[in-house]
């Protein structure tokens, strides 16, 4: 039997990363020497003190403070859908940071041919999408779905959005209900599975429109930067229509359009020559604006941003302006954080991993903490109502070893896309006991 647990059906996720190290080296400072002066001539005069040389600029490599964003959106992203909490959309959007960080990290990578990143980007995201879509598909044809008599999806047209499941160019068909409410899995399971995908296809197209985005970003940068916005004022508020998924599509690249364009801004040091309480006081009255359109359009889950397009666009915007403004742009991680470095390096990573397969490993937590209640010192009901209680707690604390198993068994395919030895815990032990020697 299941415990009824049903988690939200929205997601977010982002590119991993291989951390770097660089080590500032500095010159030497020339020592003086002193000479004796020669007969008949003058005092001698004292040598000019010698300036010190500048240190040699540091090597480019990760910027730590974005990859404790990244690490901090993947926790949330896993937080919300596990307790549902509209808050959190809130108090850290996550997916406005992971599109900015992919933007930026994008923007990088654009000092090389352009074919050439788009390339390699989707060599990355799609063999472990395919890990995902193997199990993912097993499990609901073993559950009995077929997809052309799916009554939700036309017939055999569903064979051809199965390739969304090879190349996330669009949605992918799935049963909006499959087995029973007392199965294993709860009957919407392959809803809330396939849920994240949509950050995958945004994620795609965003790589594919980045080259075009960037050449508008340098030539016209505040038109480019704001389009997004003014794009969501239009298709994000009913305005006007776009039926299906095509007008899902459109939606969400609007939406974090200017997140990713933000990216863009920030590699270039467009933002950096904004004067930061101009940047941080208009980055403010923007998400004003988003939280007084929240209040007046509060979907079903109230004051969840994923269900209010405009709301989340502007409320994201001058989120995502404020972090990068104070960004400190951190080789290695400072003081108390140190000690969550490993976990940044691990969960960075492995983003995409992680964030394939949380919502389905949520799930997973269910059956596992339902055989709990068989043990024989559970059937007091006092021993049942503490576990009934608490039930939404211990499914946060299982999930994090269901994620880390997962991360041993399939971790290593973003190693292989990547073109990388692969690495059963990559958390960078081993680079900073190579560096320290």
């Amino acid at each position: 039997m299941t415990h009824g647990y049903q988690p939200t059906d929205t997601g977010a996720g982002a590119r991993p990363s291989e951390p770097a190290w660089p080590t500032a080296q500095y010159a030497a400072v020339p020592q003086q020497r002193l000479t004796e002066p020669e007969p008949g001539a003058g005092p001698a005069e004292p040598p000019a003190p010698a300036e010190p040389a500048a240190p040699a600029p540091k090597k480019p490599g990760r910027d730590r403070y974005l990859d404790v964003l990244r690490s901090i959106a993947l926790v949330r992203v896993v937080v919300y859908h596990l307790f549902g909490w509209a808050w959190l959309t809130v108090l850290f959007p996550s997916m406005g940071v992971m599109f900015a960080l992919a933007g930026a990290l994008m923007a990088r990578s654009l000092n090389r041919p352009a074919w050439g990143v788009i390339r390699g980007r989707v060599r990355r995201l799609l063999p472990p999408l395919w890990a995902f879509s193997a199990v993912a598909l097993a499990l609901m044809f073993g559950g009995g779905w077929n997809p052309t008599k799916d009554p939700d999806h036309g017939g055999s047209w569903v064979l051809v959005e199965m390739i969304n499941y090879v190349i996330p160019i669009g949605a992918p068909p799935f049963p909006w209900h499959i087995g029973s409410q007392s199965g294993l899995l709860e009957d919407t399971w392959a809803v809330q599975a396939a849920g994240p995908l949509w950050y995958l296809r945004a994620y795609l197209w965003f790589v594919v429109a980045s080259p075009l985005l960037l050449w508008a970003f340098r030539r016209a940068p505040w038109p480019t930067l704001l389009a997004p916005l003014g794009l969501t004022a239009v298709v994000g508020t009913g305005l006007v229509s776009i039926p299906g998924e095509t007008g899902n599509a459109v939606t969400d690249f609007a939406v974090y359009g200017s997140c990713w364009v933000l990216g863009f801004a920030h590699h270039e040091g467009f933002l950096a020559k904004i004067p930061r309480y101009v940047a941080v006081s208009c980055a403010v009255l923007v998400m004003a604006f988003g939280l007084w359109w929240a209040s007046g359009h509060l979907g079903p889950d109230g004051w969840d941003l994923n269900d209010i397009p405009l709301a989340q666009a502007t409320w994201s915007f001058g989120f995502v302006v404020i972090l990068l403004q104070y960004s400190p742009s951190w080789q290695e991680l400072p003081g108390r954080l140190a000690k969550w470095d490993k976990l940044v390096t691990l969960s960075n990573n492995r983003a995409v991993t992680i964030y394939l397969w949380h919502n389905l490993l949520i799930m997973a937590t269910v059956p596992i903490l339902d055989r709990l209640y068989e043990l024989p010192f559970m059937q007091d009901e006092r021993a049942t109502a503490a576990l009934d209680s608490t039930y939404m707690i211990w499914m946060f604390f299982l999930v994090w070893p269901l994620i880390g198993l997962t991360i041993l068994a399939l971790g290593w395919i973003e190693d292989i896309a990547a073109k990388r030895s692969p690495r059963l815990w990559p958390n960078g032990s081993r680079k900073r006991r190579t560096h320290a020697r």
